[in-house]
């Protein structure tokens, strides 16, 4: 089984008049390609899966697995849902197209117990057979993947290798890590990424990299290679852009700071997500002025 790490994009999805721009959406994994990143993560709770129709998801996530087709870049796909049932559909669409992992999100709002959520993440890995990478971001799901059913989960499922971690604590990552060496890691907080890969983590999917994949993937590179302060003094850069990208419910205000960027045509989200308030756009307006967007 290939282990899966590095620079990792949660990639935004693209609307236009109201459907999924699949043609923009090919375009914006191009230009992670052409910058540098590892791999990117269609149909993740960035790429507002939670309101796309399951044609969508498998349609973005069929895009994504040809753009990145006989290049350096991987595709691990957004397979999560609050019904087992559903995960597992898309975890096995996303194999027979050919993704190269998985990343499934704790279920939203129903609120297992530490035992459902093993049966849940056993049902949805044990149907495929390529990497799997569990999701802990208890801020939007409402529950927590304990450390110790995490590390029952890495001991019993065979494709089941790493978690991205959200909880913005770096005392989960020590904790993990203590107990399995071998677990593989991955940040899932933009603003904390430094620190997260010198304490042992092998990657970030990051929301930023949408607008800079090529600085998210050199912070990364930069660590794997040893050069702390060129990675932490990149970390430090990006503070300002990585604060105000999360100061309304992600992926509002990258979506919008893409928008303003060029990078986006139009400005769309589904419902219940709405348009950034007038002082957001200020705020990304003024906060963009310090950083130069590649297109």
């Amino acid at each position: 089984m290939e282990i899966i790490t590095g620079a990792m994009t949660a990639l935004i999805t693209p609307f236009k008049d109201g459907k999924v721009d699949l043609e923009k959406y090919e375009s914006l994994i191009k230009r992670q390609i052409a910058q540098g990143i590892d791999a990117v993560v269609p149909v993740g709770t960035t790429g507002e899966s939670a309101t796309l129709s399951h044609a969508e998801h498998k349609a973005c996530i069929e895009v994504a697995v040809a753009t990145c087709k006989n290049t350096h870049v991987k595709v691990i796909a957004g397979a999560g849902s609050n019904a087992t049932h559903e995960a597992v559909e898309i975890a096995k669409h996303a194999q027979a197209v050919g993704a190269d992992g998985l990343l499934s999100v704790t279920p939203y709002y129903n609120k297992p117990m530490q035992e459902g959520l093993y049966q849940h993440y056993k049902a949805i890995a044990s149907s495929v057979e390529i990497p799997f990478m569990l999701y802990n971001v208890p801020g939007r799901t409402g529950v927590d993947l304990t450390a110790d059913t995490t590390i029952r989960l890495f001991d019993d499922i065979p494709n089941i290798y790493a978690t991205k971690e959200a909880t913005g604590s770096l005392d989960r990552t020590i904790e993990l890590l203590s107990q399995r060496s071998d677990l593989v890691i991955v940040s899932g907080d933009d603003a904390i990424d430094f620190p997260m890969l010198v304490n042992g983590c092998k990657g970030i999917i990051s929301v930023t990299a949408n607008l800079l994949p090529n600085l998210k993937s050199r912070l990364v590179h930069a660590v794997q290679e040893g050069n702390l302060e060129e990675a932490r003094q990149i970390n430090e850069d990006l503070y300002a852009l990585n604060s105000v990208l999360f100061c309304e419910s992600n992926p509002i205000p990258i979506k919008a700071a893409m928008y303003l960027a060029g990078l986006l045509n139009t400005l769309e989200y589904r419902l219940p997500l709405t348009a950034p308030s007038a002082e957001t756009m200020k705020l990304l307006e003024t906060t963009l002025k310090q950083y130069e967007v590649i297109k």
